[in-house]
């Protein structure tokens, strides 16, 4: 239902229909579609649509703009803050695709993916070996200092200095190979920890590159 103002032709507020047109062949209609659903057009901005988008109408209907919602303080906090939090997802989306196509380079199947897996783990096994070798070292060298010290076995107190200090040293060194040795299985768990991830995250981008290379191919 169109509601003609008279004199100016303006158009005032109404429902879905039939439109009508302010006299001036330059004047604007407004046009939004309120929260009950209702298709309003004004020869200005319509006060009900305030919080909504509302198109800017030529005469001949055509958009000459949009008019964007007029927002409180706390309705543009929470859209900046809803558009920071959409971007920052679009960002990490962008990120996680760029990982992926890296790690699809890297590791074009799961052979060579198993193969630095097994590269990593021997290089740490070699670095616990070596540990473990100067463990046995020590044994070998405290058995020589305990061999020296049953001498003084009754009286601790009177052993020489030197060779107290010996096993003191000795002691430390051994206490420092078996923490250096847990510290290398810790990487260990952490290596498989890594591998595994990525193996999960690979495996649908495997198939996914297999299927397209077998359609390629046919």
């Amino acid at each position: 239902m169109a509601l003609s103002l008279a004199g100016g032709g303006a158009v005032q507020a109404q429902q879905q229909g039939g439109a009508a047109r302010p006299a001036g062949a330059g004047a604007s209609i407004y046009s939004c579609v309120d929260a009950k659903g209702r298709t309003i057009t004004a020869d200005r901005p319509v006060p009900d649509c305030i919080d909504r988008e509302q198109r800017e109408l030529s005469p001949s209907g055509t958009t000459r703009r949009k008019v964007e919602p007029t927002y409180t303080a706390r309705e543009l906090a929470e859209r900046e803050e809803r558009e920071r939090q959409a971007q920052q997802q679009a960002a990490r989306q962008i990120e996680e695709r760029r990982r992926e196509r890296a790690l699809l380079v890297r590791y074009p199947n799961a052979a060579a993916h198993d193969r630095e897996r097994a590269e990593a783990l021997v290089q740490i096994d070699a670095v616990i070996q070596a540990a473990r070798k100067r463990l046995g070292e020590l044994a070998d060298e405290r058995k020589r200092i305990d061999d020296e010290l049953e001498f003084y076995k009754s009286d601790p107190a009177k052993a020489p200095g030197s060779i107290r200090r010996k096993a003191e040293d000795n002691t430390r060194s051994a206490e420092v190979q078996n923490r250096f040795i847990g510290e290398q299985e810790d990487e260990k768990k952490r290596v498989n920890a890594r591998f595994d991830e990525e193996r999960a995250r690979l495996k649908p981008l495997w198939a996914a590159n297999a299927a397209a290379q077998a359609s390629q191919a046919r």
